[in-house]
């Protein structure tokens, strides 16, 4: 893996850039345990030289049901435009969603589609969390169509989580010692294609 720090000349100057790549909490369910594993993934990937990350909480921002588009409106929701604003400098997302019968939170579909050219050509990581023992994998074959649409890049690697009752803690703390290595080859492939695709975008810009 080459070291995940992007530099860019401006004036003669040499200028070290570290990859934004926030981090989706998918959920707003009462008593989700989904919010274990994204605090996991946060603490893991803030020990990753060259990166700024933090949680989008969709709890927190609380959009209501889309009406249209950020782009197309001038009266958008309370902090739609800070969240827009954030998926739009971002070098690449994770999203850590849970399984809900079969399929992904309404929630989360509900937060992406406010937004669309402020995905195009970025790599996405997606972690998936069951209660069950199949980590949310029918949840991730429709996430990945999903962002595919959206314009983005789904990585091959992925995060399922099984069993996420047991396997975390509150904390973000697996007991779970498997689980470190699976982040770390996760975040290994989020961070290859990130910097695949700024490099391939800085070259484009450059005009070669």
């Amino acid at each position: 893996m080459r070291p995940t720090i992007r530099s860019c000349l401006a004036k003669g100057s040499l200028f070290i850039m570290a990859y934004y790549i926030p981090i989706i909490a998918g959920s707003t369910r009462r008593d989700r345990q989904s919010i274990k594993v994204a605090r996991f993934v946060l603490a893991r990937l803030k020990q990753r030289q060259g990166v700024e990350t933090e949680l989008l909480d969709l709890l927190e921002y609380n959009f209501p049901i889309m009406e249209e588009r950020l782009h197309r409106r001038d009266d958008p929701p309370p902090r739609l435009v800070e969240f827009g604003e954030k998926i739009g400098r971002a070098d690449s997302v994770i999203i850590v969603t849970p399984e809900y019968n079969n399929g992904y939170p309404g929630v989360l579909k509900n937060a992406l589609d406010y937004l669309l050219p402020e995905y195009e050509r970025k790599p996405i990581g997606i972690a998936t969390v069951s209660a069950g023992g199949h980590g949310g994998i029918t949840c991730l074959a429709q996430l990945r169509l999903v962002t595919i649409g959206m314009g983005a890049f789904p990585i091959p690697e992925a995060l399922s989580v099984s069993r996420v009752h047991d396997s975390f803690k509150d904390d973000g703390t697996p007991t779970d010692p498997s689980y470190e290595k699976r982040c770390a080859t996760f975040l290994d492939e989020v961070l290859w294609f990130t910097e695949a695709i700024v490099d391939r975008k800085a070259k484009e810009k450059a005009g070669k």
